[in-house]
Protein backbone atom coordinates (compact mmCIF):
# COMPACT_ATOMS: atom_id res chain seq x y z
CA UNK A 1 0.00 0.00 0.00
CA UNK A 2 1.40 3.18 -1.10
CA UNK A 3 0.45 6.03 1.64
CA UNK A 4 0.59 9.71 1.00
CA UNK A 5 4.17 10.79 1.58
CA UNK A 6 5.33 7.60 2.33
CA UNK A 7 6.96 4.39 1.08
CA UNK A 8 5.10 2.09 -0.49
CA UNK A 9 3.59 -0.60 2.94
CA UNK A 10 1.66 -3.55 2.70
CA UNK A 11 -1.33 -5.34 1.09
CA UNK A 12 -3.86 -2.78 0.25
CA UNK A 13 -6.45 -5.24 1.79
CA UNK A 14 -7.14 -6.32 5.35
CA UNK A 15 -6.79 -9.85 4.14
CA UNK A 16 -3.57 -9.71 2.05
CA UNK A 17 -1.24 -10.02 4.16
CA UNK A 18 -0.62 -13.02 6.53
CA UNK A 19 0.29 -12.66 10.23
CA UNK A 20 3.33 -13.56 9.59
CA UNK A 21 3.81 -10.85 6.82
CA UNK A 22 2.62 -8.13 9.32
CA UNK A 23 4.66 -9.50 12.41
CA UNK A 24 7.76 -9.46 10.46
CA UNK A 25 6.61 -6.31 9.51
CA UNK A 26 5.83 -4.86 13.05
CA UNK A 27 9.20 -5.95 13.76
CA UNK A 28 11.14 -4.28 11.58
CA UNK A 29 9.13 -1.13 12.38
CA UNK A 30 9.98 -1.48 16.18
CA UNK A 31 13.62 -1.59 15.27
CA UNK A 32 13.59 1.28 13.29
CA UNK A 33 12.92 5.04 13.60
CA UNK A 34 9.32 4.93 12.39
CA UNK A 35 8.04 3.96 16.08
CA UNK A 36 9.10 6.97 17.04
CA UNK A 37 6.07 8.93 16.33
CA UNK A 38 2.86 7.76 15.07
CA UNK A 39 3.04 6.07 11.51
CA UNK A 40 -0.16 5.02 9.20
CA UNK A 41 1.48 1.97 8.45
CA UNK A 42 2.33 0.76 11.46
CA UNK A 43 -1.54 1.05 12.53
CA UNK A 44 -2.87 -0.38 9.68
CA UNK A 45 -0.07 -3.09 10.08
CA UNK A 46 -1.35 -3.56 13.30
CA UNK A 47 -5.29 -3.50 12.02
CA UNK A 48 -4.31 -6.52 9.87
CA UNK A 49 -2.85 -8.58 12.70
CA UNK A 50 -5.73 -8.20 14.92
CA UNK A 51 -8.66 -8.90 11.83
CA UNK A 52 -6.25 -12.28 11.66
CA UNK A 53 -6.77 -12.51 15.52
CA UNK A 54 -10.44 -12.26 15.46
CA UNK A 55 -11.10 -8.93 17.01
CA UNK A 56 -12.73 -6.93 14.40
CA UNK A 57 -13.77 -4.01 16.46
CA UNK A 58 -9.82 -3.51 17.58
CA UNK A 59 -8.98 -3.68 13.84
CA UNK A 60 -11.29 -0.48 13.36
CA UNK A 61 -9.91 1.16 15.56
CA UNK A 62 -6.38 1.10 14.37
CA UNK A 63 -7.53 1.36 10.96
CA UNK A 64 -9.53 4.65 11.64
CA UNK A 65 -6.56 5.84 13.41
CA UNK A 66 -4.09 5.02 10.49
CA UNK A 67 -6.56 6.89 7.88
CA UNK A 68 -6.69 9.81 10.14
CA UNK A 69 -2.91 10.15 10.07
CA UNK A 70 -2.86 10.15 6.74
CA UNK A 71 -6.24 11.21 5.29
CA UNK A 72 -5.64 11.50 1.85
CA UNK A 73 -4.53 8.00 1.49
CA UNK A 74 -6.97 6.35 -0.70
CA UNK A 75 -6.09 2.88 -0.25
CA UNK A 76 -6.83 3.62 3.87
CA UNK A 77 -10.41 5.79 2.56
CA UNK A 78 -11.32 2.99 0.62
CA UNK A 79 -10.48 0.57 3.46
CA UNK A 80 -12.61 2.43 6.06
CA UNK A 81 -15.87 3.09 3.16
CA UNK A 82 -15.83 -1.04 3.18
CA UNK A 83 -16.12 -1.12 6.73
CA UNK A 84 -18.47 1.31 6.79
CA UNK A 85 -20.58 -0.27 3.73
CA UNK A 86 -20.45 -3.38 5.70
CA UNK A 87 -21.76 -1.82 8.79
CA UNK A 88 -24.75 -0.74 6.47
CA UNK A 89 -23.42 3.16 7.40
CA UNK A 90 -24.02 4.00 2.83
CA UNK A 91 -24.52 7.73 3.64
CA UNK A 92 -20.88 7.78 5.78
CA UNK A 93 -19.48 5.91 3.26
CA UNK A 94 -20.19 7.97 0.71
CA UNK A 95 -19.58 11.14 2.84
CA UNK A 96 -16.30 10.14 3.40
CA UNK A 97 -15.24 9.67 -0.48
CA UNK A 98 -16.71 12.93 -1.28
CA UNK A 99 -14.81 14.35 1.38
CA UNK A 100 -11.40 13.28 -0.31
CA UNK A 101 -12.55 13.85 -3.86
CA UNK A 102 -13.18 17.32 -2.56
CA UNK A 103 -10.13 18.07 -1.56
CA UNK A 104 -8.15 15.94 -4.51
CA UNK A 105 -9.64 17.56 -7.35
CA UNK A 106 -6.73 16.66 -9.37
CA UNK A 107 -6.10 13.02 -8.29
CA UNK A 108 -7.47 10.79 -11.02
CA UNK A 109 -7.47 7.33 -9.26
CA UNK A 110 -9.62 9.42 -6.30
CA UNK A 111 -12.08 10.71 -8.54
CA UNK A 112 -12.65 7.18 -10.15
CA UNK A 113 -12.68 5.49 -7.05
CA UNK A 114 -15.93 8.35 -5.91
CA UNK A 115 -17.59 7.88 -8.87
CA UNK A 116 -16.93 3.82 -9.20
CA UNK A 117 -19.24 3.67 -5.40
CA UNK A 118 -21.29 6.61 -6.52
CA UNK A 119 -21.75 3.99 -9.64
CA UNK A 120 -22.52 0.80 -7.39
CA UNK A 121 -24.32 1.97 -4.37
CA UNK A 122 -26.42 4.04 -6.88
CA UNK A 123 -28.01 1.15 -8.74
CA UNK A 124 -31.36 2.40 -10.05
CA UNK A 125 -30.67 5.93 -8.93
CA UNK A 126 -30.50 7.96 -11.90
CA UNK A 127 -29.60 11.05 -9.74
CA UNK A 128 -26.69 9.32 -7.86
CA UNK A 129 -25.30 7.44 -12.30
CA UNK A 130 -25.53 11.27 -12.83
CA UNK A 131 -23.60 12.48 -10.47
CA UNK A 132 -20.85 9.78 -11.10
CA UNK A 133 -20.94 11.19 -14.65
CA UNK A 134 -20.59 14.63 -13.48
CA UNK A 135 -17.26 13.40 -11.56
CA UNK A 136 -16.17 12.01 -14.61
CA UNK A 137 -16.41 14.65 -16.83
CA UNK A 138 -14.98 17.24 -14.79
CA UNK A 139 -12.04 15.29 -14.51
CA UNK A 140 -11.96 14.87 -18.12
CA UNK A 141 -12.11 18.54 -18.76
CA UNK A 142 -8.67 18.82 -16.73
CA UNK A 143 -7.30 15.35 -18.20
CA UNK A 144 -8.80 15.70 -21.91
CA UNK A 145 -7.58 12.14 -23.54
CA UNK A 146 -7.17 10.23 -20.10
CA UNK A 147 -7.96 6.64 -21.14
CA UNK A 148 -9.04 5.65 -17.58
CA UNK A 149 -11.87 7.79 -17.55
CA UNK A 150 -12.51 7.87 -20.52
CA UNK A 151 -13.79 4.32 -20.45
CA UNK A 152 -15.39 4.67 -16.98
CA UNK A 153 -17.71 7.35 -18.95
CA UNK A 154 -18.17 4.84 -22.08
CA UNK A 155 -19.40 2.12 -19.59
CA UNK A 156 -21.67 4.61 -17.84
CA UNK A 157 -23.55 6.52 -20.64
CA UNK A 158 -23.91 2.69 -22.31
CA UNK A 159 -25.34 1.35 -19.30
CA UNK A 160 -27.57 4.90 -19.60
CA UNK A 161 -28.69 3.72 -22.83
CA UNK A 162 -27.08 7.21 -24.10
CA UNK A 163 -25.47 6.53 -27.75
CA UNK A 164 -25.24 9.55 -28.86
CA UNK A 165 -22.68 11.07 -25.80
CA UNK A 166 -21.18 7.80 -26.27
CA UNK A 167 -19.92 8.05 -29.80
CA UNK A 168 -19.54 12.16 -29.18
CA UNK A 169 -16.84 10.40 -26.22
CA UNK A 170 -15.44 7.10 -28.62
CA UNK A 171 -14.73 9.93 -30.83
CA UNK A 172 -12.70 11.83 -28.78
CA UNK A 173 -10.45 8.89 -28.53
CA UNK A 174 -6.79 9.19 -29.72
CA UNK A 175 -6.56 7.66 -33.36
CA UNK A 176 -4.11 4.85 -32.94
CA UNK A 177 -3.76 4.71 -29.20
CA UNK A 178 -3.81 1.13 -28.82
CA UNK A 179 -5.38 0.95 -25.86
CA UNK A 180 -8.14 3.45 -26.80
CA UNK A 181 -8.52 1.43 -30.09
CA UNK A 182 -9.70 -1.58 -27.67
CA UNK A 183 -11.82 0.49 -25.91
CA UNK A 184 -13.43 2.19 -29.07
CA UNK A 185 -14.12 -1.64 -30.60
CA UNK A 186 -15.76 -2.65 -26.90
CA UNK A 187 -17.88 -0.40 -26.72
CA UNK A 188 -19.20 -0.23 -30.37
CA UNK A 189 -19.36 -3.75 -30.22
CA UNK A 190 -21.86 -3.04 -27.19
CA UNK A 191 -23.99 -0.34 -28.69
CA UNK A 192 -24.02 -1.64 -32.74
CA UNK A 193 -25.57 -4.80 -34.25
CA UNK A 194 -23.12 -7.48 -35.99
CA UNK A 195 -25.23 -6.27 -39.11
CA UNK A 196 -23.68 -2.33 -38.74
CA UNK A 197 -21.25 -2.47 -41.47
CA UNK A 198 -20.63 1.27 -40.95
CA UNK A 199 -20.28 0.64 -37.33
CA UNK A 200 -18.04 -2.08 -38.26
CA UNK A 201 -15.49 0.00 -40.44
CA UNK A 202 -15.05 2.59 -38.17
CA UNK A 203 -13.79 -0.17 -35.93
CA UNK A 204 -11.86 -1.44 -38.71
CA UNK A 205 -10.54 1.24 -39.32
CA UNK A 206 -9.73 2.72 -35.94
CA UNK A 207 -7.70 -1.10 -35.46
CA UNK A 208 -6.33 -0.92 -38.73
CA UNK A 209 -4.63 2.74 -37.64
CA UNK A 210 -3.24 1.28 -34.72
CA UNK A 211 -1.53 -1.48 -35.84
CA UNK A 212 -0.01 0.34 -38.25
CA UNK A 213 1.56 3.01 -35.71
CA UNK A 214 1.60 -0.05 -32.93
CA UNK A 215 2.67 -3.36 -34.95
CA UNK A 216 4.61 -4.70 -32.32
CA UNK A 217 1.77 -4.19 -29.29
CA UNK A 218 1.13 -7.68 -28.54
CA UNK A 219 -2.99 -7.26 -26.74
CA UNK A 220 -3.67 -5.16 -29.57
CA UNK A 221 -2.82 -7.44 -32.15
CA UNK A 222 -4.36 -10.39 -29.91
CA UNK A 223 -7.71 -7.78 -29.37
CA UNK A 224 -7.86 -7.23 -33.25
CA UNK A 225 -7.06 -10.60 -34.71
CA UNK A 226 -10.13 -11.92 -32.25
CA UNK A 227 -12.33 -9.02 -33.42
CA UNK A 228 -11.80 -9.68 -37.02
CA UNK A 229 -12.00 -13.31 -36.67
CA UNK A 230 -15.34 -13.40 -34.66
CA UNK A 231 -16.81 -10.64 -37.25
CA UNK A 232 -16.38 -13.57 -39.69
CA UNK A 233 -12.96 -12.75 -41.29
CA UNK A 234 -10.76 -15.19 -40.94
CA UNK A 235 -8.31 -13.93 -43.58
CA UNK A 236 -8.17 -10.66 -42.08
CA UNK A 237 -7.45 -12.51 -38.40
CA UNK A 238 -4.42 -14.16 -40.20
CA UNK A 239 -3.29 -10.74 -41.86
CA UNK A 240 -2.87 -9.15 -38.33
CA UNK A 241 -1.28 -11.69 -36.58
CA UNK A 242 1.48 -12.69 -39.67
CA UNK A 243 2.43 -8.83 -40.26
CA UNK A 244 3.02 -8.84 -36.30
CA UNK A 245 4.87 -12.15 -36.00
CA UNK A 246 7.08 -10.60 -39.06
CA UNK A 247 7.73 -7.72 -37.10
CA UNK A 248 8.14 -9.02 -33.90
CA UNK A 249 9.86 -12.70 -34.23
CA UNK A 250 10.42 -13.11 -30.57
CA UNK A 251 6.47 -12.96 -30.26
CA UNK A 252 5.76 -16.69 -29.41
CA UNK A 253 2.83 -16.59 -27.92
CA UNK A 254 1.16 -15.00 -30.92
CA UNK A 255 3.43 -16.74 -33.76
CA UNK A 256 1.01 -20.00 -31.60
CA UNK A 257 -1.85 -18.55 -31.98
CA UNK A 258 -1.34 -17.83 -35.81
CA UNK A 259 -0.28 -21.30 -36.52
CA UNK A 260 -3.76 -22.38 -34.47
CA UNK A 261 -5.69 -20.15 -37.08
CA UNK A 262 -3.96 -21.48 -40.15
CA UNK A 263 -5.51 -24.44 -38.90
CA UNK A 264 -8.86 -23.66 -38.80
CA UNK A 265 -8.06 -22.12 -41.82
CA UNK A 266 -7.41 -25.14 -43.43
CA UNK A 267 -4.06 -23.87 -44.46
CA UNK A 268 -2.24 -26.51 -42.68
CA UNK A 269 1.04 -26.42 -44.32
CA UNK A 270 1.09 -23.22 -43.03
CA UNK A 271 0.32 -23.95 -39.55
CA UNK A 272 2.28 -27.09 -39.42
CA UNK A 273 5.11 -25.30 -40.13
CA UNK A 274 4.66 -21.79 -37.96
CA UNK A 275 3.81 -24.11 -34.73
CA UNK A 276 7.22 -26.40 -35.79
CA UNK A 277 9.36 -23.52 -35.74
CA UNK A 278 7.33 -22.23 -31.98
CA UNK A 279 8.63 -25.68 -30.78
CA UNK A 280 11.98 -25.15 -32.29
CA UNK A 281 12.36 -22.39 -30.14
CA UNK A 282 10.68 -22.97 -27.25
CA UNK A 283 10.00 -27.00 -26.72
CA UNK A 284 8.06 -26.63 -24.05
CA UNK A 285 5.05 -24.67 -25.98
CA UNK A 286 2.23 -26.72 -24.44
CA UNK A 287 -0.28 -24.74 -27.07
CA UNK A 288 1.71 -25.48 -29.98
CA UNK A 289 2.37 -29.13 -28.69
CA UNK A 290 -0.95 -29.96 -27.91
CA UNK A 291 -2.35 -28.26 -31.49
CA UNK A 292 -0.08 -30.62 -33.49
CA UNK A 293 -0.73 -33.58 -31.64
CA UNK A 294 -4.49 -32.75 -32.55
CA UNK A 295 -3.92 -32.18 -36.35
CA UNK A 296 -1.62 -35.15 -36.61
CA UNK A 297 -4.24 -37.25 -35.06
CA UNK A 298 -7.30 -36.10 -36.81
CA UNK A 299 -4.68 -36.44 -40.27
CA UNK A 300 -4.66 -40.02 -39.07
CA UNK A 301 -0.40 -40.00 -38.53
CA UNK A 302 -0.59 -41.77 -35.31
CA UNK A 303 3.34 -41.64 -35.02
CA UNK A 304 3.37 -38.08 -34.96
CA UNK A 305 0.43 -38.10 -32.82
CA UNK A 306 1.96 -40.08 -30.31
CA UNK A 307 5.19 -38.11 -30.55
CA UNK A 308 3.89 -34.77 -29.87
CA UNK A 309 1.06 -36.24 -27.25
CA UNK A 310 3.93 -37.50 -25.06
CA UNK A 311 6.13 -33.95 -25.40
CA UNK A 312 2.84 -32.14 -24.01
CA UNK A 313 2.60 -34.71 -21.00
CA UNK A 314 6.32 -34.96 -20.00
CA UNK A 315 6.04 -30.85 -19.93
CA UNK A 316 2.70 -30.07 -18.98
CA UNK A 317 1.82 -33.52 -16.64
CA UNK A 318 -1.24 -34.86 -17.03
CA UNK A 319 -3.96 -37.18 -15.71
CA UNK A 320 -2.67 -40.82 -15.18
CA UNK A 321 -5.81 -42.26 -17.62
CA UNK A 322 -4.08 -39.56 -20.46
CA UNK A 323 -0.72 -41.59 -19.63
CA UNK A 324 -2.00 -44.93 -19.55
CA UNK A 325 -3.58 -44.77 -22.85
CA UNK A 326 -0.70 -42.46 -24.85
CA UNK A 327 1.86 -45.89 -22.89
CA UNK A 328 -0.59 -48.36 -24.35
CA UNK A 329 -0.26 -46.97 -27.74
CA UNK A 330 3.48 -47.05 -27.98
CA UNK A 331 3.48 -50.43 -26.72
CA UNK A 332 0.94 -51.68 -28.86
CA UNK A 333 3.33 -49.99 -32.01
CA UNK A 334 6.07 -51.68 -30.81
CA UNK A 335 7.74 -48.72 -29.20
CA UNK A 336 8.41 -49.68 -25.63
CA UNK A 337 11.35 -47.05 -25.26
CA UNK A 338 8.86 -44.00 -25.84
CA UNK A 339 6.23 -45.67 -23.17
CA UNK A 340 8.81 -46.08 -20.64
CA UNK A 341 10.27 -42.77 -21.00
CA UNK A 342 6.26 -41.23 -21.09
CA UNK A 343 5.68 -43.84 -17.96
CA UNK A 344 8.82 -42.54 -15.71
CA UNK A 345 7.40 -39.34 -15.85
CA UNK A 346 3.81 -40.32 -15.20
CA UNK A 347 4.57 -42.05 -12.17
CA UNK A 348 6.70 -39.38 -11.04
CA UNK A 349 4.09 -37.40 -11.05
CA UNK A 350 1.30 -39.98 -10.20
CA UNK A 351 3.46 -42.23 -7.35
CA UNK A 352 0.56 -43.76 -6.13
CA UNK A 353 -1.29 -44.60 -8.98
CA UNK A 354 -0.05 -48.84 -9.46
CA UNK A 355 -1.27 -48.84 -12.97
CA UNK A 356 0.98 -46.21 -14.22
CA UNK A 357 3.85 -48.75 -11.98
CA UNK A 358 2.77 -51.62 -13.24
CA UNK A 359 2.91 -50.35 -17.23
CA UNK A 360 6.22 -48.88 -16.35
CA UNK A 361 8.15 -51.91 -15.39
CA UNK A 362 6.50 -53.70 -18.96
CA UNK A 363 8.23 -51.10 -20.62
CA UNK A 364 11.34 -51.16 -19.05
CA UNK A 365 11.09 -55.12 -19.74
CA UNK A 366 10.58 -54.64 -23.73
CA UNK A 367 12.74 -51.99 -24.41
CA UNK A 368 16.09 -53.48 -24.75
CA UNK A 369 17.89 -50.52 -23.10
CA UNK A 370 16.60 -51.18 -20.15
CA UNK A 371 15.87 -54.80 -19.65
CA UNK A 372 17.91 -55.81 -16.88
CA UNK A 373 16.42 -53.35 -14.81
CA UNK A 374 12.72 -54.81 -14.89
CA UNK A 375 12.57 -57.04 -12.39
CA UNK A 376 13.08 -54.95 -9.80
CA UNK A 377 10.56 -52.87 -10.97
CA UNK A 378 7.94 -55.89 -11.12
CA UNK A 379 8.90 -56.22 -7.25
CA UNK A 380 8.32 -52.87 -6.58
CA UNK A 381 4.87 -52.91 -8.44
CA UNK A 382 3.90 -56.02 -6.50
CA UNK A 383 4.69 -54.69 -2.88
CA UNK A 384 2.75 -51.61 -3.65
CA UNK A 385 -0.13 -53.75 -5.37
CA UNK A 386 -0.40 -55.75 -2.12
CA UNK A 387 -0.88 -59.62 -1.34
CA UNK A 388 -4.44 -59.70 -2.52
CA UNK A 389 -4.49 -57.34 -5.12
CA UNK A 390 -6.03 -58.40 -8.26
CA UNK A 391 -3.12 -58.30 -11.01
CA UNK A 392 -3.30 -57.43 -14.73
CA UNK A 393 -2.68 -60.37 -17.18
CA UNK A 394 0.08 -58.60 -19.55
CA UNK A 395 1.50 -57.57 -16.15
CA UNK A 396 1.43 -61.23 -15.01
CA UNK A 397 3.20 -62.65 -18.34
CA UNK A 398 5.86 -59.94 -18.14
CA UNK A 399 6.40 -60.74 -14.72
CA UNK A 400 6.80 -64.58 -15.38
CA UNK A 401 9.40 -64.17 -18.54
CA UNK A 402 11.36 -62.33 -16.01
CA UNK A 403 11.41 -64.84 -13.25
CA UNK A 404 12.26 -67.29 -15.94
CA UNK A 405 15.25 -65.31 -17.00
CA UNK A 406 16.17 -64.94 -13.47
CA UNK A 407 15.84 -69.21 -12.54
CA UNK A 408 12.95 -68.75 -10.18
CA UNK A 409 10.32 -71.12 -12.50
CA UNK A 410 8.23 -71.85 -9.60
CA UNK A 411 7.59 -68.12 -8.96
CA UNK A 412 7.27 -67.79 -12.74
CA UNK A 413 4.61 -70.88 -12.89
CA UNK A 414 2.51 -69.31 -10.41
CA UNK A 415 2.27 -66.01 -11.94
CA UNK A 416 1.13 -67.68 -15.60
CA UNK A 417 -1.37 -69.88 -13.88
CA UNK A 418 -3.12 -66.36 -12.56
CA UNK A 419 -2.53 -64.88 -16.06
CA UNK A 420 -4.27 -67.43 -17.68
CA UNK A 421 -7.48 -66.90 -14.90
CA UNK A 422 -7.01 -63.35 -15.29
CA UNK A 423 -7.93 -63.23 -18.94
CA UNK A 424 -11.55 -62.20 -19.70
CA UNK A 425 -13.43 -64.86 -21.98
CA UNK A 426 -13.40 -62.63 -25.04
CA UNK A 427 -9.47 -62.81 -24.85
CA UNK A 428 -9.00 -65.89 -26.66
CA UNK A 429 -5.75 -64.84 -28.30
CA UNK A 430 -4.03 -64.14 -25.16
CA UNK A 431 -5.18 -66.67 -23.43
CA UNK A 432 -3.66 -69.06 -26.17
CA UNK A 433 -0.26 -67.53 -25.67
CA UNK A 434 -0.51 -67.79 -22.05
CA UNK A 435 -1.35 -71.30 -22.14
CA UNK A 436 1.80 -71.91 -24.28
CA UNK A 437 4.04 -70.59 -22.40
CA UNK A 438 3.44 -72.29 -19.24
CA UNK A 439 3.52 -75.52 -21.35
CA UNK A 440 7.28 -74.59 -22.97
CA UNK A 441 7.74 -73.93 -19.31
CA UNK A 442 7.11 -77.68 -18.32
CA UNK A 443 8.67 -79.20 -21.52
CA UNK A 444 11.91 -76.92 -20.90
CA UNK A 445 11.96 -78.33 -17.48
CA UNK A 446 10.83 -82.17 -18.39
CA UNK A 447 7.91 -82.32 -15.81
CA UNK A 448 4.12 -82.66 -16.45
CA UNK A 449 4.79 -83.38 -19.84
CA UNK A 450 1.03 -84.73 -20.04
CA UNK A 451 -0.34 -81.59 -18.82
CA UNK A 452 1.53 -79.05 -21.00
CA UNK A 453 0.52 -80.94 -23.59
CA UNK A 454 -3.31 -80.91 -22.58
CA UNK A 455 -2.13 -77.27 -22.18
CA UNK A 456 -1.31 -77.07 -26.05
CA UNK A 457 -4.65 -78.96 -27.10
CA UNK A 458 -6.78 -76.10 -25.24
CA UNK A 459 -4.36 -73.21 -26.94
CA UNK A 460 -4.82 -74.58 -30.21
CA UNK A 461 -8.90 -74.84 -29.43
CA UNK A 462 -8.74 -71.39 -28.52
CA UNK A 463 -7.51 -70.31 -31.56
CA UNK A 464 -10.14 -72.25 -33.89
Amino acid sequence: MTFTGSAPGIATAPGGATLADVRGFLALLIAGPLMAAENPRVEYAMGVLEDGRGNPEAARAHYEKARLLDPLALPLVENSVEILLGAGDREGAVKLMRDLAAASPDRVDVQLSYSHLLEQQGRGDAMAQKLAIDVLEKVLVKKPGDISVTSRLLHLFRDRGDKQKALELMNQLPADDPQAAQIFASAAQAMFDKKDLPARDRVDRRYRSALLAHPKNVPLVRAASDYFRETGRTDDAIAVLREHVNTAPWSLDLRTRLGIMLFSAKKDDEGEKTLKEVIEIRPRSEQALQSLAKFYRLKGDEIQARFYGAELLKYRGGSPREFEVLADEFLAADDPRSARLLLEKGVFDHPARIELSTKLAIATRRDPETKSKAGRLFLEAEAAMGANAKMDPEFLLESADCLIEEGKSKAAEERLRNAIKAFPADRKKETAAALRRLAALWEQEKRNLDAAKSLRQRADALDQ
